[in-house]
C-alpha cells in the first residue's frame, strides 16, 4: 500500500476497517457483484414476492430497501438484515432449503473503488478461534453470497457433521472466498489502523484520513525466520466503514487480583497451558467464569483432559436469557451436555457430591460472582445471598465476553454509541446507525456494520453490506444528477 497524502488529491471512495466476513461481503458488493431477482424465481413470502417483481429490471441495491423490508420478519432487529437473509436463505429458520430468488451478476464497471484493511489474513477473528469446536451457526448461515459453504466443505471432507463447521474451516472458507472472487487487490493485510480523522479545507469535499502501520516481512535470516518491519501509511477516504468486530479486548471483572499470573482472559491461554502439559486429572481445578459459549468450550476442553472444573456464573441455570436455554438440544448436543452439568452438579446440592454422579470432577456455582483472586491461587466467590466460598484452583479463566478496539477513534468512539459517552459494546451500547443505510448518526461519511451495531451472526451482518452499498449508490446518483444540473445551468458540458 503506497503512502498517499492530501497533496496528491487521491481519495479512495471507501476504506473498510476490518477484513472479517463483514468487510469481505462488503468488498464483494462494492466490486460490482449485484443481486437481481430471477424472472422465474418465487419467494415463500407472497407480499415480498409481489414487491420484488415490481422493479425486477433493477438490482436489489437500486430498489427502495425500506419498502421491501415492510412485512418481512426474522431473528434480527435490523430490517435490512432480515430482508437480505430472507432473500439469500428463504425460510431457513424453519429448516427449509427454499432456493434463493436472487441471481448474481458481475458488473465490474459499476463497482466502487475501495480498500479493506485488516491485521491478519482475510477472515478476521475466525483465524484466531479454536479450530476443533463446532460453530454455533448452521453452515449455510455462515456462507457469503456466490459460494455455497456446504459445497466447499464437501470438497474438504466427506461428511458435513451436524450441518455445522469448525472455526478453522470457516476461516479457510473466507480466505478462499476472497481469492476465488478475485478480491485480493482490494485487501491490505497486516495493517493496524492508529487514527481516523476528519479532513476539511482547500475547497474540496470533506473526507477522512486513515493512518496506521503495515507489517511487511523483510530479509530472511539464516535460521529461516524473517525480519518484519512496520511501515507507516496514510490514505484519504471519501467514506469509512467500521467493520472491526468485537473480539479485540477481553472483558474483565474488575476485581482484586485479576492481573495475577494464573488468571487468564482468553480461550487461547487455556489452549497454551494444555499444549504445555500443565493440566491433567491430578491438577487443582480450573475455574471457568462465565456462562456463554466460549466458557462452555473451555469446560469441554478441560474435561477432555479429565482435569477438574469449577464453573461460576451470575445467572440461574433456568434463566431464559442463558444461551443454553435457547439452543435446540439435537443440533447442539455438546452445549446441552454442559447445561446438564451446570444443572445437575450445583454447589451445595446432594447430587454434586454423590458417588454415582454422571459428571465427576465438575462443580457449578450458579448465581455466584468472583470477589477476588488471591496470590496463593485461591479465589473468593460470593453467592447472591452473600455467602462466600473460597476455592483452590490451578488456573482461572475469565470468559465473559469482549469489547471492540476503537482506539483509532477520538475517545474510543464513545460519542458514536446509542448511549453517547458510554463505551461501545455489542450487547449493551452498539454504534448508533440508521437501520436502512448503516450510516453512523453522528459522523457524516462513516458507516458501521457487524457486531459493532449488534449483529453477532454472519447471516445477519450481510444486511449491513447491502444497506451500505445501496446508500453509496444512491448518493453517487444524486451527485451525478447535481453535476448534470450545474452543467445545464452554467452551459458547460460534462463531456468536455
Amino acid at each position: 500500500m503506497e503512502n498517499q497524502d492530501r497533496d496528491s488529491g487521491d481519495v479512495i471512495p471507501v476504506v473498510i476497517i476490518g477484513n472479517g466476513p463483514s468487510g469481505i461481503c462488503l468488498s464483494y458488493l462494492l466490486s460490482g457483484h449485484r443481486p437481481y431477482v430471477s424472472p422465474d424465481a418465487s419467494h415463500p413470502n407472497l407480499l415480498l414476492q409481489t414487491k420484488l417483481r415490481e422493479q425486477s429490471h433493477l438490482s436489489v441495491l437500486e430498489q427502495d430497501l425500506e419498502y421491501l423490508c415492510e412485512g418481512v420478519e426474522g431473528r434480527s432487529s435490523n430490517p435490512v438484515a432480515v430482508l437480505f437473509d430472507s432473500l439469500l436463505l428463504p425460510d431457513s429458520d424453519f429448516g427449509l432449503e427454499h432456493s434463493s430468488p436472487l441471481s448474481w451478476r458481475h458488473e465490474p464497471e459499476r463497482g466502487i473503488p475501495h480498500l479493506v484493511l485488516g491485521r491478519g489474513p482475510p477472515g478476521g477473528a475466525w483465524h484466531a478461534m479454536e479450530g476443533s469446536m463446532l460453530t454455533l451457526s448452521l453452515a449455510n448461515w455462515m456462507e457469503l453470497p456466490g459460494l455455497k459453504l456446504k459445497d466447499w466443505l464437501r470438497e474438504k471432507r466427506r461428511n458435513v457433521r451436524n450441518d455445522r463447521a469448525t472455526p478453522a474451516e470457516i476461516a479457510s472458507y473466507y480466505q478462499h472466498y476472497v481469492s476465488q472472487k478475485s478480491l485480493e487487490q482490494n485487501f491490505a493485510c497486516g495493517t493496524t489502523v492508529t487514527a481516523v480523522t476528519r479532513v476539511h479545507g482547500d475547497g474540496a469535499p470533506p473526507c477522512w484520513r486513515v493512518t496506521g502501520v503495515q507489517r511487511r516481512e523483510g530479509e530472511e535470516l539464516g535460521d529461516g525466520s524473517a525480519v518484519s518491519e512496520e511501515i507507516p501509511f496514510s490514505v484519504l477516504a471519501g467514506n469509512v466503514v467500521l467493520a472491526t468486530g468485537t473480539h479485540d479486548i477481553p472483558a474483565r471483572l474488575g476485581v482484586e487480583g485479576e492481573s495475577l499470573p494464573y488468571v487468564c482472559h482468553s480461550f487461547w491461554e487455556l489452549e497454551a497451558a494444555i499444549s504445555r502439559g500443565e493440566l491433567d486429572q491430578s491438577s487443582e481445578p480450573v475455574l471457568v467464569v462465565g456462562a456463554g459459549l466460549t466458557a462452555a468450550d473451555a469446560v469441554l476442553a478441560t474435561r477432555h483432559l479429565s482435569a477438574p472444573v469449577y464453573h461460576a456464573f451470575r445467572r440461574s441455570v433456568t434463566d431464559p436469557a442463558l444461551i443454553f436455554n435457547q439452543l435446540p438440544k439435537l443440533l447442539y448436543p455438546e452445549y446441552h451436555k454442559v447445561h446438564q452439568m451446570m444443572t445437575q452438579q450445583q454447589h451445595g446440592s446432594p447430587s454434586a457430591t454423590s458417588p454415582s454422579s454422571s459428571y465427576p470432577n465438575y462443580l457449578s456455582f450458579p448465581k455466584h460472582r468472583v470477589v477476588k483472586f488471591l496470590p496463593n491461587q485461591k479465589c473468593v466467590l460470593e453467592s447472591d445471598s452473600g455467602q462466600k466460598t473460597v476455592i483452590q484452583v490451578s488456573k482461572a479463566l475469565v470468559l465473559i465476553g469482549s469489547h471492540p478496539n476503537l482506539s483509532f477513534l477520538p475517545d474510543h468512539g464513545r460519542s458514536l454509541g446509542v448511549c453517547a459517552g458510554d463505551a461501545i459494546s455489542c450487547r449493551r451500547n452498539p454504534i448508533d446507525v440508521d437501520p436502512f443505510t448503516s450510516r453512523v448518526q453522528e459522523a457524516p461519511g462513516m458507516y458501521a456494520m457487524g457486531p459493532l451495531v449488534g449483529e453477532n451472526f454472519v447471516r445477519f451482518l450481510k444486511g449491513g453490506a447491502l444497506a451500505i452499498v445501496s446508500d453509496l449508490l444512491k448518493r453517487q446518483k444524486l451527485r451525478e444528477e447535481d453535476d448534470v444540473w450545474v452543467a445545464e445551468e452554467t452551459g458547460w458540458s460534462l463531456k468536455g
